[in-house]
């Protein structure tokens, strides 16, 4: 880690003379792909600081604000495990006193895909006190406990930020979302971002999801062998889709409690919500949803759509 200057002389800046910082933390689970959404955040042009003590927190944003430095990008992970408990006290003083523009995003990750990355990398977990050359399932033990230890220690961190499940998620596809939620956020600084997200069930539930639809009940475009290579974005299966009544009546239960909920979700300061609609595949009938729900909820909202599966492909 290294800053230009002694934090202790900054002084904190005229609030009318100072543009407003923009502030993005980043934490998560080690193993998570902080460090890639780091790297993004550099391409999108912030000013990145990994691993800063959160008691520096307060003094490097004054620091930052006094230079008229716009965009911030601060990482904070369980190797500052013996003063976490600072940092919702200190995003709370933040938000509360203007000039500076909060944004959390945590990265999540199942536990036996952080296990496989650890071993695969041979890399000691933060939290983890055993040697690589001890018994290899005393090494697996150790080290999901240290995960377990860390999860908690993350949670109510993660309870206030926008997760994003980096479990099956390639590097460049990692990128490409950091950079769509920035990008949204950029165009509506306090409103509750509403994300939608289509998956297959057969590779797993997303870790990062709010609310799960199922529906793997709905006709199959999977069988009929003109649309079996097409996604739920090709006009062929919105056509065959839009045909079963189930599939409007579906549609419209979803956008029923949506629309119901949404409003006390955003006076409860929540600042995102994730629908994921999941079917057997993820390619047809949950991206043909997520299309057509973030269309009708973009106008009211401020809205982003993933497709787990397909954009594997795509990044």
């Amino acid at each position: 880690m290294s800053t230009a200057g002694p934090l202790d002389k900054a002084a904190p800046p005229s609030p009318e003379a100072a543009p407003q910082l923009e502030l993005v933390l980043i934490t998560g689970m080690a193993g998570s792909g902080k460090s890639v959404a780091v790297r993004a955040l550099e391409d999108a042009g912030y000013y990145c600081v990994d691993n800063l003590p959160p008691e520096l927190l307060l003094p490097f944003v004054d620091m930052q604000a006094a230079a008229r430095r716009e965009r911030v990008a601060i990482a904070v992970d369980v190797r500052s495990a013996h003063s976490l408990h600072l940092v919702p006290g200190v995003l709370q003083s933040l938000r509360a006193r203007g000039g500076v523009m909060v944004k959390t995003l945590f990265l999540d990750a199942a536990t036996a895909t952080l296990v496989h990355r650890f071993s695969e990398t041979r890399r000691r977990h933060p939290l983890s006190s055993q040697q690589l050359d001890n018994d290899a399932l005393d090494l697996q033990r150790a080290l999901i406990d240290a995960i377990e230890i860390e999860r908690e220690l993350l949670a109510d961190l993660r309870e206030q930020a926008h997760v994003l499940d980096t479990s099956i998620m390639r590097a460049a596809q990692l990128q490409s979302y950091v950079k769509a939620l920035l990008t949204l956020e950029a165009t509506a600084h306090e409103s509750l971002v509403l994300v939608f997200e289509s998956f297959a069930f057969k590779r797993g539930i997303p870790i990062d999801a709010d609310y799960v639809f199922d529906v793997r009940m709905l006709p199959n475009p999977h069988y009929e062998p003109e649309l079996k290579r097409l996604t739920g974005r090709d006009e062929p299966v919105a056509l065959y889709l839009q045909r079963h009544d189930s599939v409007g009546q579906m549609q419209a239960h979803i956008s029923g409690f949506l629309r119901h909920w949404l409003p006390l979700l955003a006076q409860d300061q929540r600042n995102y919500v994730t629908v994921a609609i999941g079917c057997t595949g993820g390619q047809h009938r949950s991206v043909y949803l997520v299309e057509q729900l973030s269309k009708a909820f973009s106008g009211d909202w401020n809205t982003l759509k993933r497709h787990r599966e397909l954009d594997q492909h795509s990044s």
